[in-house]
């Protein structure tokens, strides 16, 4: 262990643009991504890397042609750097007095039904942070969303994720469970003594991303294992519209189980089974890996990804064995 001068000597000679480096690193999880954030060439990005490793005398990532593993020393680093940096912008802010107030517009891009505690805390914390910041938040389909995050024309976006686009970058923002469900019209509605065999001959609505190569992939599967897609009698993107009609009557089909319980609970609509909660999906944030970012855009984006990496993905995550 360094003793206390060595550890002074450190800190005083620790370059910072090699802790951001390496922040950049991890948030990608490629030497190349981010040496394309950071507008530098993939070598000088990996040296930087090398010399941090080597004044701390010890591996931060443990990283090779066919793997890349931030190492629990990374990962502690990872989580102070957040922290450190996050302090530093906020005392600049302090500093610079009311006259650098934080201002603008955050677009937001959204699947429909995001419903997490998390998420919500966030955008309440930095609105009273910032008072002065406005947004605009417009519900589209997750492809929809990836393509409004890719032209430009939303700062973030918030999505269901199959393939994931090399522009851009994915953070696990919560995670849901999917479950069918019916309305009261339903000849199953009520039944306590079924199996996913009693579902194959009822019609059934579907959300557009519900297919074998789409980010409904668990759902798609689970259909077709047990011949529950021969019928499917209706579409949308919508979570609202599904809901909608399955209450209706038009069919059973998927809704995320925190979204569906409190009409459960009001005999709106009835669980089929699995009773289990196997279809997991993870519900991501995306951003622009390149884009420039205005004040306003990068605070938030600090506030995010400083709490998903401080904050596990179960406290994040309903506690959704409790709704089975």
């Amino acid at each position: 262990m360094k003793d206390i001068q060595d550890l002074e000597k450190l800190i005083r000679e620790l370059d910072w643009n090699l802790l951001r480096t390496f922040m950049f690193v991890v948030q990608d999880r490629s030497i190349t991504g981010a040496a394309k954030r950071l507008m530098r060439r993939q070598p000088s990005v990996s040296q930087a890397l090398q010399r941090l490793e080597t004044r701390l005398g010890t591996q931060l990532i443990d990283r090779g042609p066919s793997h890349f593993r931030i190492t629990p020393a990374g990962e502690t680093l990872y989580r102070e750097c957040l922290d450190i940096f996050g302090n530093l912008v906020r005392t600049i802010q302090r500093t610079q007095g009311t006259e650098d107030v934080v201002t603008g517009t955050l677009k937001l891009a959204l699947v429909s039904g995001v419903v997490n505690d998390f998420f919500d805390q966030v955008l309440s914390d930095f609105h009273r942070q910032n008072p002065e910041v406005g947004f605009d938040l417009e519900v589209m389909s997750s492809k929809a969303v990836q393509e409004a995050v890719l032209d430009k024309s939303a700062s973030f976006g918030v999505c269901l994720m199959h393939d994931p686009n090399p522009n851009l970058h994915y953070d696990v923002l919560y995670r849901s469970c999917f479950g069918f469900y019916c309305g009261p019209g339903h000849p199953l509605f009520g039944r306590q003594d079924l199996s996913i065999d009693d579902m194959r001959d009822h019609a059934s609505v579907s959300f557009r991303t519900d297919q074998l190569w789409d980010a409904l992939r668990p759902v798609a599967l689970l259909r077709a294992q047990h011949k529950l897609d021969n019928k499917v009698i209706g579409y949308t993107s919508d979570l609202g519209e599904a809901q909608r009609m399955i209450v209706a009557g038009l069919g059973f089909g998927p809704l995320p189980v925190h979204y569906a319980q409190p009409l459960v609970d009001r005999g709106k609509l009835w669980r089929l089974p699995p009773l289990e909660n196997t279809l997991v999906i993870d519900i991501h944030l995306v951003h622009h890996k390149t884009a420039r970012l205005n004040r306003a855009e990068l605070a938030i984006l600090e506030m995010f990804q400083t709490r998903i990496a401080t904050q596990p993905l179960a406290q994040r995550s309903y506690d959704l064995e409790s709704q089975t």
